[in-house]
């Protein structure tokens, strides 16, 4: 057993031990150091996961990775870039963790062709409510019943879960060779129907103006003004462009046609100034951000200033001085069917008017790779039900809008959820929820959570997903 196994199991006796020493009715959450979570409701955690924040082995052979469920993409990219591997989809934000894309959901641009992050998990060591530690494996694809598999429906419910089921410990992921470096090109549209069909066609033949795509992604300025960006990895690259320093990323894509980065600053292009969002604290401001220390220029600094806005309600305080009746924080990533993207940015641009807005095109992961073998794989995730056959395009918005007179305080935060749910669409849960039990069980799978609530978390030691995401 290596140190880093001793260690790990050190730390996971630690949180069982933790569980088993709360009372039965104190609440159960993790004391972490980083969140990317968007409801601010307070709360002491009570389970230290100190030590679950490494990844434990990389097998470059089998293009696996062993990986404790708290650890960073930061430090997991990290560890498999050396071995010309990645994990198969690697969200936009450094410190969102490994576990926390599993239970509750992550995309970037590869999810096109590798859907989510849970769809590459193989297996996982999940903390129950009842403060089991049960290792749980996927069934094999083209098995028949369990064959292959143990805990599959614990597996399988994990996603879109949010800790309410129990937590991945540990998980084994799949990973996909890259290359050193990526030739981007971003195209410009006009129109919401342009953009959309070149992301349906290049979600369905991985190619664009007969070359390989192997991401994929988009901005809206306005109604417009859209860009698909697709990238290739390539072997060689002319020159190099840095968007950690001087140089912001978002704005490079209407000023370039071509362009060329490292794969490592690749996957975090978005990271240093969190999309847009920085501009909000004024860091893209050029005098601001040459004094900003450049080790700030990170998604976490700006989320914790954030989270302070929140408690002090200094935004608050400006939008009454401007003659609104408050201002309502709108940080929401949902999934549109990708025919019926157009009418929603037609809403989105008439009701809501953020921008820019980032767009992700996804289909649900039809293949499994283990080394160079690929199997069909056609799992089902019950608490996130995608239609496998249809391609889905996530629409990001982080900001704010200003509140009218009478209007309740999540009133354009609803008005998105019943446009949604009018285009069979679903929205993560890591922000601002509003639907009525009804609505969040016809959407999230309520039926299957509540048979495996009961199966895993018997006597509730763990909170209700309803509760958590929407009224907690």
């Amino acid at each position: 057993m290596t140190d880093a196994e001793v260690a790990h199991r050190a730390a996971v006796d630690a949180v069982r031990d933790g569980l088993a020493a709360l009372p039965a009715d104190a609440p159960v959450r993790l004391r972490k150091k980083t969140s990317n979570l968007f409801r601010f409701r307070g709360g002491a955690g009570g389970l230290t996961v100190e030590g679950l924040d490494r990844v434990l082995a990389v097998d470059p052979v089998a293009r696996t990775a062993d990986v404790a469920g708290m650890t960073t993409y930061e430090d997991l990219v990290a560890a498999t870039l050396p071995h010309g591997l990645m994990p198969l989809v690697v969200p936009q934000l450094k410190t969102i963790t490994l576990g926390g894309a599993v239970v509750g959901l992550g995309i970037e641009s590869s999810s096109f062709r590798d859907g989510l992050p849970h769809e590459s998990v193989l297996e996982a060591d999940v903390l129950t409510g009842t403060g089991e530690i049960l290792s749980t494996r996927a069934v094999t694809p083209g098995s028949a019943g369990s064959a292959g598999g143990e805990h599959p429906d614990l597996l399988a419910g994990l996603p879109n879960s949010y800790g309410t089921l129990g937590y991945a410990l540990r998980l084994r992921i799949e990973l996909a060779p890259v290359a050193p470096f990526v030739r981007l090109r971003h195209v410009r549209f006009d129109t919401a129907e342009e953009i959309t069909q070149a992301l349906a066609e290049v979600a369905k033949t991985h190619e664009w103006a007969g070359e390989r795509v192997d991401f994929c992604d988009g901005v809206v300025f306005s109604a417009r003004e859209h860009y698909m960006t697709v990238g290739e990895m390539v072997d060689t690259a002319p020159y190099l462009s840095n968007y950690t320093g001087q140089q912001i990323y978002y704005r490079s894509i209407q000023q370039r046609q071509v362009d060329f980065l490292t794969i490592h600053d690749y996957l975090w292009r978005w990271d240093t100034d969190w999309f847009w969002c920085s501009r909000a604290l004024g860091v893209q401001q050029p005098v601001v951000r040459r004094l900003w220390p450049a080790r700030y220029r990170r998604s976490d600094v700006y989320r914790r200033i954030v989270a302070l806005d929140r408690r002090v309600g200094l935004s608050q305080v400006l939008a009454r001085r401007e003659g609104h009746a408050g201002t309502e924080p709108i940080i929401q990533d949902v999934e549109v069917p990708v025919d019926r993207l157009p009418e929603f940015l037609a809403f989105f641009h008439d009701e809501i008017g953020i921008s820019p807005v980032w767009l992700c095109p996804l289909q649900a992961r039809r293949t499994q790779r283990s080394g160079a073998a690929q199997t069909p794989d056609r799992r089902s995730w019950p608490l996130y039900p995608l239609d496998p056959d249809t391609t889905y395009v996530n629409v990001g918005f982080w900001s704010d809008a200003p509140l009218s007179p009478g209007m309740a305080p999540d009133h354009h935060n609803r008005r998105i959820e019943q446009v949604l749910m009018g285009l069979d669409g679903h929205k993560s849960l890591y922000s601002t929820s509003s639907y009525t039990p009804d609505e969040f069980d016809a959407l999230y799978g309520g039926t299957t959570y509540r048979e495996l609530k009961a199966r895993y978390d018997p006597d509730g030691r763990l909170p209700d997903l309803y509760t958590k995401t929407v009224t907690g």
